[in-house]
Formats: C-alpha cells, structure tokens, sequence
C-alpha cells in the first residue's frame, strides 16, 4: 500500500500520464522494486521526525542499506518517503528475519517487540503469549528506540474505555442488587398477606410435604386405615364376612400402632409389621371388592362426615375459646373471696380511706375505672402511680359490683396507692341508675335479650354470635361510662381508663393536651380500610347512612380524656339514649359499647397521638416492639388477657411486672408468674 501510494505521489509530482509515459513508470518501478523489498524485509523504521541524513542511523546500516536508502531517495522525493514512513508508523518495526527466526505467521505484527520476543525458544508457550501482552501493555513505559509511541488522543480514549467499562460494571452489579431487594420485599409482601385461616390446611405444597419421604410410613398407614374402612363397608354390603373380619382386625392393628404419633420415630417396632399385613388384606379386598363407583361414593360420604365433625369442632372450639376469655381464673376468684371476708371482719372505722377531701377537687388529676378484677385493678393503679412525677396529685375512683366491692376496699386498704387519693364505689348503690333513665338496662331486663343471652340453641344464635354473648355485655359496669358527669358531678376532667391496660410515663401531660372544643380525646385506630364506622355500624340502616360516613375514623376506649363541662353543654348522655332507644332490636349495631361510643361521640372526639394509646396487646402477635416501649399506655384489648393462660407470653412480662407476687394472699391462691 505504501509503494501504490508512493507511486501515485511521483505521478503526481511529475505530472506524468497518457501512453507515451507508461514505459518511463514501468522502468521506474522494476528499479525500485527489489530495494525496496530488501529495505522493508530489514525491518528499517524510517521515522517522519527523523532526519536522514542523521550519521548514527547511516553507521548502524550496512553498505547494502545505504545503496538502497540513496538509490530510494535518488528516485523519490521527500514527500512520497514521508507516505511510506507514515503508513508503516502504526504497525511498529518489522522484520522478516524475527518471522523465520520465531516461527511466525508470515502475517505481519506490529507493537514493540524486543530481542527477548526474538530470542524466545518456545514461542507457543504461555509464558510467551504473557510476554507478548505485558510488552503490549507497558508499550509506553519503555525506553526503547523501537517501542510504539501513543499520542494523547488515543491514550484518552482508552482511558475513557475502561472508565466506561467500569461504569457499566457497576451498574451491572447494582442493578443486580436491586433486583434481588425488589423480589424479597415482594415475597414478604406476599406472605403478610397470606390469610392466617388457612395456613393450617393440608397442602402439598407445604414445607412438610415436599419430602416425599418424610414421615412416610406414618402416612401410608394413615392412608390405608382409610383404604380399609372403605373395603370393609362395601365388604359388609356384599357379605363378604370372612373379608370384612380380616379387614376390620388389620384396622383395630393399624390404629393401636399409630396411638397418639405424630412421625416415623414415634411409631413401635411392629409397624413395618402391621404395614405389611394391611397391605395384603388391602391387596386381596381390591381384588375381591374393586368398584370404582362404590368405591367413590364411600369417599364421599366419609368425606362429608368429616366435614360435619370439624364444623362441630370448631363452633366447640369458638365457645371453650369465649368461655375461658371470659371466666374468672382460679387464683384470681380465689384471691378475691379471701379479701372479701377479710374486709367485713374489719371494723367500720378502719374501712375508710385516707384524704377523701381530694375526691372532688378539679384541680387535681382524677381517673375513672370500672372493673370487677382486683388483680387487674391493682396492675392500673400500680403502674400508674410508679411512672407518676407526683403521685400526690393523682385520684382514682373506682367502681365495681356489689360481690366484688369488699374484696377491691381490703385491696387497697392493705396496699395504699403511695401519697395518691383512692375510692371505692359500688355500683348497685347508684340509686339514679335504673330500667326508667337507662335504656340498655331496660333492654337487657326483656325476654327477647334474656332469649338471645340465654338460650345457646336457638336457632338464630350461630356461632358468630358467641363473642356477643359475653356477661359484660350485661353488666351495667360496661355501660356506666356513658354517665360520667353524673357519676363525677364537681369534676371539669376526667382520665377513663380499661382495667386492661398499664401505664409506663407519666400521664401528667395529658391534662395539658387542648381538645379543642371536642368531648373526647381518643387514639384513632383506623387504617387503610379497616376499624372504619362501616365495620360497627349497620350501613344498611337508613338511620345510620343518612347520619354518619362509612369511612369515618374509628377509636380505641381504654385512655379517654373526657371533658365533662362540654359533656354537659353538649347533652352526650342524652345522644347516647337517643341512638340506644332505637337500637332496641339490635338493628344499628350489634351490643357492646364501642358502636353507640362511636356515634354519640360523631364529630366530637379529638385525635391523640398515637404514642400515648398502643392497643392489640391481647390479639395481635406482630406489634413493634419498639412501639410498646415507648408507649404511654398499652392495651391488653382482644381475648388473651395477660391474666389467662391464654395471653401471649411475650407480651405478659409488661403486665406482670406491676405485680409482687411474694403478697401473702398471692401465694395463698397460688398466683405465680
């Protein structure tokens, strides 16, 4: 390429061209050719920054390269030599003789190579090519007269090569981490919304199926002893005897061995035994007895009645669960009975309270309870006046039934609250408090709730009803929140606690809370679609969808701060009858006290901050712990009180920290962590 173009520059140059100058070019070219050759196979670098007339290049060629470089020059100028230089720049020094030498491919290669390249014994080796690639690669580190000299330009673009290499790998890396976090968020996602109602389902997908020997002999026993109850009732049909004896002594065997085990290791030494005789009486009943419609229509009905058994069992199940909710514990009711006859042993003087003159003063912090659990009353006071600033300037007023009101007097007689104000009041005693001003009382005094309350098996009470059917519904302790001003008439505010609750900060800060003009200040308990008035309240009812909005924000009782001037001014009992008075055949709601709450408060109840109120201590089993320790107060709302055998056990020391249970009456009625 480089003599084509040295050779199209002389035409240039000389301007020669038609027919007349053709032999001229051709006698020119044979001239020049074989020197040429010999120039180029010698591996001369003619450098275009070098001068040639330099005297060191003219005294390392030989007498046959200097004829040759003048014979060149002699033929072409300046120009054409520049050419020829430039087109072998970037292929490096050549050499025919390093191709013969190292046993190269006559291709030609370019890239500074030194005489240790050209000396190599064995260039087909591994070492060989490293050299070759390392000597590529510290091409311009070298300090050699034949090494390849790279200008700025091609240095930048590499560097912006490998700069572009490394950026893409790193995206690679990173889009790899992300994606990976997207698909663990997405399988967590998925699994918070598996429905908990059917996670105990057989399925062959489940962790313990996917073994398929896993527990293996237990199961085909399990099978077979199914198998065998089939043939057997088809024996019989067919008067199959001897068949149906045999089966039936195979099945009594199956079950023995199986017992109470759960896997393999439970099973006796027998079983590969028994599996194997049930196995051939299987074998021999399949032969005598195979139908596939008798066989199917078995099934079915064994099927069926199975199905019949776990709806038995779990409308059982709903009810055990209710009742031990519900049911006063042992040591609990023990405790109780022992501080009542305690108490009216002791002498009208010494029944008394101290600093009773605090009971109506508004100047100081006052809280509402109303229970029927001494234990559980004790754990509110306690843990209240322990984180108080000043418990000095806390009352509490408690309220409870007439067979309990001993037993809470001789409590706190026996244990005082510290410096803090205490009253006990029995709720039989409210005189005021009758069928003729209190609606509900008057509903529950009728047949049709006695009927509903009373009688399990009726057939319009189902098993939903069950959780309905709860004596605090019929306790007028439940109810006697909605009469506060009368219970508390001198009192501006009031602090309404749950007795299922505890107290871990100092509540003093929640008198200073502004409602706003509002009644109530409440924790909202709504999320996205859920505790909504549409999950309380009867939409269906045109009372109810003309008066409130399905969507509207739902609230916890348990820490209420009531104000009971606006109370007052606002007529709130007088709502309260109102909506119960209609409500008379459970049509707006069903019973209990958060619905008529949520209507007779509508639009009058001021949000809290969440931190002061933390509920689902007694149903839900994934709440943050961080959320329950920095709470004001937490709920024991739901089934599992922490004084049942019920309660989740983690979140039982909370409660049970408020509790000596070195007390002389708790050790007598054996009450223990």
């Amino acid at each position: 390429m480089a003599l084509k173009r040295g050779l199209s520059g002389v035409n240039r140059i000389r301007g020669s061209g038609g027919g007349s100058r053709s032999v001229l070019v051709l006698l020119i070219f044979f001239c020049v050719f074989a020197p040429l050759v010999f120039f180029v196979g010698r591996g001369v670098y003619i450098d275009s920054s070098t001068d040639y007339s330099n005297a060191s290049v003219k005294q390392n060629l030989d007498w046959r390269e200097r004829l040759a470089m003048q014979s060149v020059r002699s033929l072409f100028s300046k120009e054409v030599l520049d050419v020829i230089a430039t087109s072998t720049a970037d292929l490096g020094p050549l050499s025919l003789d390093s191709f013969k030498k190292n046993n190269l491919s006559a291709s030609w290669r370019g890239g500074g190579v030194d005489t240790s390249f050209r000396h190599s014994e064995n260039p087909t080796t591994p070492d060989f090519k490293s050299n070759i690639l390392n000597e590529k690669r510290d091409s311009i580190s070298k300090d050699s007269s034949h090494q390849k000299v790279e200008t700025p330009t091609k240095i930048h673009r590499r560097q912006l090569r490998e700069k572009r290499r490394e950026i893409r790998a790193n995206e690679l890396v990173q889009h790899n981490d992300d994606t990976i976090l997207k698909l663990e968020n997405a399988a967590i996602e998925r699994s918070k919304s598996v429905d908990s109602a059917v996670l105990g389902k057989y399925s062959i997908w489940r962790r313990e199926n996917e073994n398929d020997n896993s527990d293996s002999n237990i199961r085909l026993m399990r099978d077979q002893v199914i198998m065998a109850r089939v043939y057997s009732g088809i024996a019989k049909l067919k008067n199959k005897n001897e068949l149906l004896q045999e089966l039936q002594a195979r099945l009594k065997d199956s079950q023995r061995v199986l017992g109470e085990s759960t896997s393999d290791a439970d099973l006796p030494r027998s079983a590969h035994e028994k599996l194997r005789a049930m196995g051939q009486a299987l074998a021999k009943a399949k032969m005598q007895l195979y139908d596939c419609k008798l066989v199917t229509g078995k099934l079915r009905a064994m099927l069926q009645t199975a199905d019949e058994q776990v709806r038995s069992l779990k409308k059982q199940s709903t009810f055990l669960a209710q009742l031990a909710a519900k049911t006063i514990p042992n040591p609990i009711h023990c405790l109780s009975m022992r501080l009542t006859i305690d108490y009216y042993l002791l002498s009208p003087e010494k029944r008394k309270f101290p600093r009773s003159e605090n009971l109506e003063n508004p100047n100081l912090y006052h809280y509402a309870l109303f229970s029927d659990n001494v234990l559980a009353a004790s754990v509110v006071v306690n843990s209240t006046i322990m984180n108080a600033k000043d418990p000095s300037k806390h009352v509490f007023h408690l309220v409870t039934d007439k067979l309990n009101f001993g037993a809470m007097n001789m409590w706190f007689l026996l244990n005082p609250p510290g410096k803090a104000t205490i009253h006990v009041e029995n709720v039989d005693e409210f005189k005021w408090l009758n069928s003729s001003y209190c609606p509900v009382l008057r509903q529950l005094e009728s047949a049709a709730m006695r009927e509903y309350y009373f009688k399990a098996d009726h057939p319009t009470s189902g098993s939903s009803n069950l959780k309905y059917r709860n004596p605090k519904y019929l306790s007028m302790l439940n109810h006697l929140r909605f009469y506060l001003p009368e219970v508390y008439p001198k009192l501006n505010k009031i602090l309404f606690l749950d007795d299922d609750i505890i107290v871990q900060k100092d509540l003093t800060p929640l008198w200073e809370v502004n409602l706003n003009g509002k009644v109530n200040g409440a924790v909202e308990t709504c999320g996205e679609s859920f505790h909504r008035f549409d999950k309380y309240l009867n939409f269906s009812n045109p009372h109810i969808a003309r008066n409130f909005n399905p969507n509207a924000c739902g609230w916890a009782y348990g820490m209420n701060m009531f104000d009971l001037k606006e109370w007052k001014k606002r007529d709130i009992t007088g709502i309260y009858h109102k909506w119960q008075n209609m409500n008379e055949n459970r049509t707006l709601w069903k019973l209990g006290t958060l619905p008529p709450g949520l209507i007779t408060f509508y639009g009058l109840t001021h949000p809290l901050n969440k931190a002061w109120h933390v509920l689902g201590l007694g149903y839900n089993p994934s709440i943050d712990r961080k959320d329950i320790e920095n709470a004001a107060v937490v709920h024991y709302n739901g089934n599992m009180k922490p004084w049942l055998e019920l309660a989740m056990s983690k979140y039982r020391p909370y409660w049970t920290k408020y509790i000596k249970f070195d007390h002389p009456y708790l050790r007598r009625c054996n009450l223990h962590e």
